[in-house]
């Protein structure tokens, strides 16, 4: 096996233990050597992201797609840093274009289909919201998260 598999391994294998900053080490070398992987620039960004340096992450995540169009977690991921991030300039229509690739490339992502009425919810388009929580709820009918939030779209927003 090639030295930057084995680097990326570890540093797979040090993020499952916790150890965000010895896998950043790891996978860091691994693309010194094999900068062309779409692999190497995901997990680095899941380390980023479990260390929470989301510019790092997010930096990360785009590397990996522009490698690989087709990577639908790090759309998601990519998506969801920026939902979450608080005092940023965020820009609600980049979020919903990496959910949407996401869901194109899964329709059935439970959990970008809940990012992606989150993200809407922000937007103040509660109606489109409420469309993707139920296809959400019709895959996965006890889903909590998004009985509660479809409830206060009903309540709160949409009399």
């Amino acid at each position: 096996m090639s030295a930057y598999k084995n680097l990326l391994d570890d540093g797979i294998e040090l993020i499952h233990q916790g150890k965000f900053k010895e896998a950043i080490e790891s996978i860091s070398k691994s693309i010194e050597l094999k900068n062309d992987w779409e692999i190497s620039y995901f997990y680095r960004a899941v380390a980023y992201q479990a260390n929470e340096n989301m510019e790092e992450a997010i930096l990360d995540y785009t590397k990996a797609i522009k490698l690989n169009p087709k990577m639908c977690d790090a759309y998601y991921n990519r998506a969801k840093i920026m939902l979450e991030i608080k005092n940023c300039e965020i820009n609600l229509d980049k979020i919903i274009d990496d959910l949407n690739m996401a869901l194109s490339l899964d329709e059935n992502f439970i959990d970008a289909l809940f990012a992606m009425a989150a993200a809407l919810k922000k937007k103040g388009d509660y109606h489109k919201a409420l469309e993707y929580l139920d296809r959400l709820l019709q895959l996965q009918p006890d889903a909590v998260h998004a009985r509660a939030l479809k409830k206060l779209l009903l309540q709160k927003y949409i009399v």
